[in-house]
């Protein structure tokens, strides 16, 4: 099973609910958690896993041989990206539009146009007590965090529990990450941007065809907005985590809540088990 977690905003608690939930479910079931965020990845700062193996990812892009090229401006005029713009006597490439499609290289009439790596991440694998973790990290600078995350993704176990920490909001780089999941969790809070952000959120993940819940954090009795939009669109909550000073100084500290206060990882053993009900709900009635 897949479950990724996701927001529409930065700061909701997305990181405080992956890493809960795999240290809950990790004593009864083989977990992974993958942190997709690549562009700023802090699952390991809660987790502290031991790392074991590194790899490069990489992308294609363009190197001409100057010694074929005719200058026709083929290569440009493919270039959905604009990454190539072909002047007198000489080929620009721009490394960073390039997309990697190979398009340049595969309809080059003279064959002129091989592709060379350049590296734009890397994937880091180890372990976390009983728990496989795996990350990803954007080079600085860097635009195109799907290549990285896509890597990431070549590392999920379909024998495991895979538990995906999705970037904040409704971009590629969410869509990809959230792409073949079962379950989407998303995590907002009572706030109105959080609602916003959270609508945002559901129209995309109902787009994809995934059935999703709502985890709402740093909730208050008296504010109700997220519940009554959850109630008028039929998505179950599945857990309100109160906005409390001990579960902020754990948070500080780098301590994740199920370790904590190890009375939440019931709550959090029961969100998974409301995952697995609506999903076999689901496929009974499909």
């Amino acid at each position: 099973m897949i479950i990724s977690v996701a927001s529409g905003k930065g700061g909701t608690g997305k990181t405080l609910v992956s890493t809960s939930l795999a240290i809950s479910i990790s004593a009864k079931e083989k977990v992974q958690l993958l942190d997709c965020d690549v562009e700023e990845p802090n699952d390991h700062l809660f987790l502290r896993p031991v790392i074991t193996t590194s790899e490069t990812v990489s992308i294609p892009v363009p190197k001409v041989d100057y010694t074929k090229c005719n200058f026709c401006g083929e290569c440009a005029r493919v270039c959905a990206y604009k990454a190539i713009a072909v002047v007198p006597g000489s080929v620009l490439i721009f490394d960073q539009l390039c997309h990697g499609c190979g398009a340049c290289s595969y309809l080059c009439p003279e064959s002129a146009i091989c592709e060379e790596g350049r590296e734009m991440g890397v994937v880091e694998s180890g372990k976390a007590g009983d728990i496989e973790f795996v990350q990803g990290r954007l080079t600085v600078g860097e635009a195109m965090a799907v290549p990285v995350i896509r890597r990431v993704k070549t590392k999920i176990k379909r024998d495991s529990l895979a538990i995906l920490d999705v970037s904040p909001g409704t971009s590629c780089p969410v869509v990809e990450t959230i792409r073949d999941s079962d379950y989407c969790l998303l995590v907002t809070e009572p706030t109105p941007f959080g609602l916003h952000d959270l609508e945002l959120a559901v129209e995309t993940v109902r787009h994809m065809d995934i059935p999703c819940g709502v985890i709402v954090n740093r909730a208050v009795s008296d504010e109700t907005m997220v519940h009554e939009y959850c109630i008028r669109e039929g998505i179950p909550v599945l857990l309100d985590i109160p906005l409390d000073r001990d579960i902020a100084h754990l948070y500080s500290e780098g301590v994740t809540l199920a370790e904590g206060i190890p009375q939440w990882q019931d709550a959090f053993t029961n969100v998974y088990t409301e995952i697995k009900e609506a999903l076999h709900e689901r496929s009974r009635c499909a």
